[in-house]
């Protein structure tokens, strides 16, 4: 189910610019990227969704004082008409154009979905299906800013196969496919309407956002998507904390309302396929000489030649990924390419239970074998480090540990230089989906689906006056 809803967005004559007052998604902003977010102007949506953080230090307030802060805020902001509330609810239809890349034609570098509310509830009863593990530390915190904002200050995204018929909407085929889908409104709107904003981010994407106003056009977005089975693609800690919140507000006794919603980025995974990139691991307190004397128990351990870079080491991972598992470990003087795990080892290391697609993917062998079996590492928020970009997860243990994702940082976490990089290949977005259809998780931030959707063009408040 989608629902229209009175959204939250900037006045342009409050800011400095429309993209100065967004960001990324709050757990793909390093330290840098932080600094940058709050120079660009002082209403930046990244006060909201980091508060009390600092580029390098990491949290500087407790949770509840940082949400508190955070809410007071928004309140600010509301009241002085920074931000302002839409008069009648409505969809939004959201489009991403990433710049020209080499190997991709002018569709892929297109994304183009639809920002409404989703109805919450068991992936049986709400259709929405989580794919990745969660750590409980993040969904608390995450909730926590959504109990005091009464907000949802970012979406998350989901996507589905439009190509599909809906399963048990009471429709027959025939009839589904004479009427209007989701995407066909979508782009009908783009095509013939001017957008109610259009901005260029620092990375070269052009965001374009339209408002869909019309009971007409809304209704028959409902209709298509009724029945339909959506992928969290990103957002599963914030969409478990969804889930808490909701469960939270009915057990004191308040029963149904607003938090039986949250907000979301719908995408026609048959008309706009997502990128998926793999997403790794950087670990502070292991040594990469000693990373790779131990996984020499479990894995072939290859050094590659000195003065190889990233690019290079990147294809051979790549070109050993296509046998089976493997991985880059770096932090050393020289990139170590682990691959061919034992197939004993490798057994005996997961779970019972866990199916044979689940073990074979690359994240559950890192996960069970190489950090568990291997490296009795636990996987953890401390311990356990990720970075989005492979690049910033090399140079963390390299000596720049700004780099390090700082949202999966926890308290006091050690300095990421002279630890270890964990260099990965991505999942295939098949493999994903096939685990996620029969009930199974990967573990936590396995996958990185892309473009994300850029955080501040639409809000959402849940509060008396939302």
């Amino acid at each position: 189910m989608l629902a229209p809803f009175r959204g939250i967005r900037y006045a342009r004559d409050r800011v400095s610019g429309i993209a100065n007052v967004t960001s990324p998604p709050y757990d793909v902003i390093n330290g840098s990227i932080l600094d940058r977010l709050r120079a660009a102007d002082p209403h930046n949506v990244v006060r909201l969704i980091l508060p009390g953080w600092d580029a390098d230090a990491g949290p500087t307030a407790p949770a509840a004082d940082a949400s508190r802060s955070a809410a007071g805020l928004l309140r600010t902001w509301l009241s002085a008409g920074v931000l302002i509330r839409d008069r009648m609810a409505a969809l939004y239809i959201y489009e991403q154009r990433l710049p020209g890349l080499p190997g991709y034609d002018d569709s892929s570098c297109l994304q183009r979905g639809i920002i409404g509310l989703v109805r919450l509830g068991s992936p049986e009863s709400a259709g929405i299906l989580p794919h990745e593990n969660v750590l409980p530390g993040l969904v608390a915190g995450r909730r926590e800013l959504m109990a005091a904002t009464q907000a949802n200050l970012e979406p998350i995204f989901l996507i589905y196969d439009g190509g599909q018929f809906p399963e048990s909407t009471g429709t027959a085929a025939t009839d589904t496919a004479e009427m209007a889908t989701a995407t066909e409104v979508m782009d009908r709107v783009a095509d013939e309407r001017a957008p109610l904003v259009s901005i260029t981010t620092e990375d070269g994407i052009t965001h374009r956002l339209w408002r869909l106003g019309d009971p007409g056009e809304q209704a028959a977005i409902a209709a298509d998507l009724s029945g339909r089975r959506a992928l969290i693609a990103d957002g599963h800690h914030r969409y478990a904390a969804y889930l808490e919140l909701q469960a939270e507000m009915r057990a004191s006794g308040l029963g149904t309302g607003p938090w039986d919603y949250g907000l979301a980025f719908l995408v026609d995974s048959a008309a706009y396929p997502p990128r998926l990139g793999a997403i790794h691991r950087v670990l502070p307190g292991l040594s990469p000489d000693r990373a790779a004397e131990l996984a020499k128990a479990a894995f072939t351990v290859q050094d590659l030649p000195a003065g190889l870079g990233l690019g290079d080491a990147l294809e051979r991972l790549a070109a050993a990924g296509r046998e089976g598992p493997a991985f880059l470990l770096a932090g050393g003087p020289v990139f170590r390419l682990l691959s061919h795990p034992d197939p004993v080892q490798l057994a005996a290391s997961m779970p019972a239970g866990s199916s044979a697609p689940w073990q074979s993917l690359a994240a559950s062998v890192m996960q069970q074998l190489l950090l568990g079996r291997v490296w009795g590492v636990t996987d953890s928020e401390r311990d356990v480090l990720v970075d989005h970009d492979a690049a910033d997860a090399v140079r963390a243990v390299s000596g720049d540990a700004t780099a390090t994702d700082i949202a999966e940082r926890g308290a006091g976490a050690a300095p990421a230089a002279g630890g270890t990089a964990v260099i990965c290949n991505p999942a295939s977005f098949e493999a994903v989906i096939g685990i996620a259809a029969e009930g199974e998780r990967v573990p936590r931030k396995s996958t990185s689906f892309g473009p994300k959707p850029r955080t501040g063009l639409v809000l959402r408040t849940f509060g008396p006056s939302g």
